[in-house]
């Protein structure tokens, strides 16, 4: 593995195993402190927020409480860094349960915490209860969320006389394309940024459609190629019974509350059966985990272990889809339309108001026109192209898509000019190749984590973590801690 300064040099670093170099020693970066402790050191606060940042007359100028959680445990007051979590499409506790790095690294660089939420997730609802009603949901835009933010630091450097203390941006899938976004719309404000699992190449809509269906067969295939070819079969034979209309049947192999009868019933079972197997493979971290629901540890090799169990294909696709959704063993049915919900995301919008947040979101700004194909992929053939969205988000939300919008606006590929940032990913990850894998620049690095699944880096030291991201943990605390240093200098 090479130092911090060939990285530099080699622009990609690829991490595969752990390496002394220069900067915090190792031991110091595999603290015990996890999530649920540093949580309980969390306290949440609610900010002022303006509700409409770039129209003067619109909503009256009225204002929302948006959600915050800050611990000053680790800061040198007035001097320490800043370390901010840019919130993505959920509660905010969430996200500070499951990024326990940022609280090792806070103690090193005695820094101040913040994780802020959302605006329109979590308990950040702008109208309440009317949040997601026409047109008061128009005001759930990411520009609209990166200027929250940017507002929100500012004034609390203020209020902590914290005026002097660089701020570094943290996030992960979304939150992580949100952490880029604002160091390249609000440098004047954030001195760099860990993007971990930041897809902000595919939903820019670059690449291709079939990368994400395809990775997450890859997750499945590279445990085993039977495995892989058990579970394309098991879908045939659903798809054998679907097209002989045995929904009876197709109700007692999956164990279904009730019995399916239209094609819309069966393109809903294919959908939440598909969103399981993308579950596991985002979530295969090597330890078990509560984030995004229950998964045990290896969660890929766990459902091939089953899928593999023995003849009865379909018996055994309907016990893989209960490590996702029976993972207590509670349930004695499934219902198809409350444990997975269509949306104008293909991988899943999840349950409850944060779906119909991100839904929107999908249905606006963000690209996400993926589609399986059952030859590049494992699954049925399910297309979601551009015109599929449109039709779909005019009917929901009564909005048109603009789908060249986010290269414009967050500049695409173009990132050539950006500087202090860091793209994380775990090559266990699907969403890792619709991110950025090559190094661009000096100053712009791609750290890739051999094991690693979805911003596994950001999450706190486990004794199952492999030697890959533990090092890139490092590497990430050492650009940190530079970004920090040039900061202090450059404004004397």
């Amino acid at each position: 593995m090479p130092t911090l300064w060939s990285v530099l040099i080699t622009l990609t670093v690829t991490v595969a195993f752990a390496e002394q170099s220069h900067g915090l020693p190792l031991s110091q970066l595999r603290s015990r402190q996890h999530g649920s402790k540093t949580a309980s050191k969390l306290v949440e606060k609610y900010f002022t927020q303006s509700l409409d940042h770039f129209n003067f007359h619109s909503m009256g100028n009225g204002t929302f409480s948006q959600r915050y959680l800050i611990t000053d445990q680790y800061w040198k007051t007035g001097y320490g860094p800043i370390f901010f979590y840019t919130g993505n499409e959920g509660d905010i506790w969430e996200f500070a349960l499951n990024s326990g790095f940022i609280s090792e690294l806070a103690a090193q660089q005695k820094a101040l915490i913040i994780f802020a939420e959302h605006r329109y997730y979590g308990k950040s609802l702008p109208f309440g209860k009317d949040s997601f009603s026409i047109p008061q949901v128009g005001l759930l835009t990411v520009e609209q969320a990166l200027a929250d933010y940017a507002v929100m630091i500012t004034e609390l450097k203020q209020e902590l006389a914290a005026t002097d203390c660089p701020v570094v941006v943290f996030g992960g899938s979304y939150g992580g394309m949100l952490s880029v976004y604002m160091r390249l719309k609000y440098p004047n404000v954030v001195a760099g940024a860990l993007a971990a699992s930041a897809p902000i190449l595919s939903t820019a809509g670059l690449g291709d459609p079939r990368q994400f269906f395809r990775d997450v067969t890859a997750d499945f295939e590279n445990v085993s190629p039977e495995c892989r070819d058990a579970v394309r079969g098991a879908f045939h034979q659903l798809k054998e019974l679907a097209e002989h209309q045995d929904y009876i049947q197709i109700q007692s192999e999956f164990g279904l509350c009730k019995t399916p009868s239209s094609a819309q019933d069966i393109f809903q079972l294919n959908g939440m059966l598909r969103n399981a197997f993308t579950l596991m493979a985002m979530l295969d971290y090597p330890y078990s985990t509560h984030f995004m629901g229950n998964m045990p540890a290896n969660p890929v090799k766990v459902a091939c272990d089953k899928m593999l169990s023995g003849s009865d294909l379909l018996g055994n696709l309907r016990d893989t889809a209960g490590i996702v959704y029976n993972s207590t063993g509670v349930l004695k049915c499934f219902d198809l339309y409350s444990l997975y919900v269509q949306c104008a995301d293909p991988t899943g919008c999840g349950l409850g108001s944060d779906s119909l947040a991100w839904d929107y979101q999908a249905c606006t700004e963000i690209n996400l026109c993926y589609e399986s194909n059952n030859v590049t992929d494992m699954f049925p053939v399910m297309a979601f192209t551009d015109k599929d969205r449109e039709l779909y988000c005019a009917r929901r939300w009564a909005v048109t898509p603009r789908p060249k919008w986010f290269k414009i606006q967050f500049w695409g590929d173009a990132l050539s000019t950006a500087s202090n940032i860091i793209f994380s990913n775990g090559d266990l990850d699907p969403w890792a190749n619709g991110g950025v894998r090559t190094s661009l620049s000096s100053s712009l690095i791609a750290i890739n984590i051999a094991g690693g699944a979805h911003h596994l880096d950001l999450r706190g030291f486990n004794d199952a973590d492999p030697e890959s991201v533990i090092t890139a943990r490092k590497m990430e605390a050492e650009l940190i801690a530079q970004w920090v240093k040039m900061e202090r200098t450059r404004s004397r």
